[in-house]
């Protein structure tokens, strides 16, 4: 095969440095901060008035729990900051056209934020 032009890029990195594993760190603990919102969100946000709930006259809670919304709000602030370093990150590592251009956390970044503007439009802040 001595004729034929090689078509894919040549990987010239040697070995990964300390930015390439603060990224991953900092996007995977975006991603487990956003999961822990998640659950957090379950015993924060008002309970679901179902017909079963209203025709057995169970009280459920209409309002969010104060105290758990404000953890609430810190965790997606904290998952959208973690998100946005790696993105930074990301953004000054990445030489290359063939580099990750990191979606997942884009899309991460965009769901906390509209996440926190729907609390704050809940709590009647804004």
């Amino acid at each position: 095969m001595k004729g034929k032009k090689q078509t894919s890029i040549e990987e010239k990195r040697k070995a990964q440095d300390s930015w390439f594993y603060a990224k991953g760190l900092f996007a995977l603990s975006a991603w487990l901060l956003f999961l822990f919102a998640l659950v957090m969100s379950y015993y924060a946000a008002p309970e679901s008035n179902y017909g079963i709930v209203k025709y057995y006259n169970i009280d459920v809670r209409q309002f969010w729990l104060t105290p758990l919304t404000g953890y609430l709000y810190i965790l997606l602030w904290l998952s959208a900051f973690t998100c946005y370093m790696s993105l930074l990150i990301g953004r000054y590592r990445n030489r290359r056209r063939a580099d990750n251009p990191e979606y997942h956390l884009i899309f991460l970044l965009t769901v906390n934020l509209i996440w926190l503007f729907y609390i704050l439009s809940q709590l009647n802040i804004f």
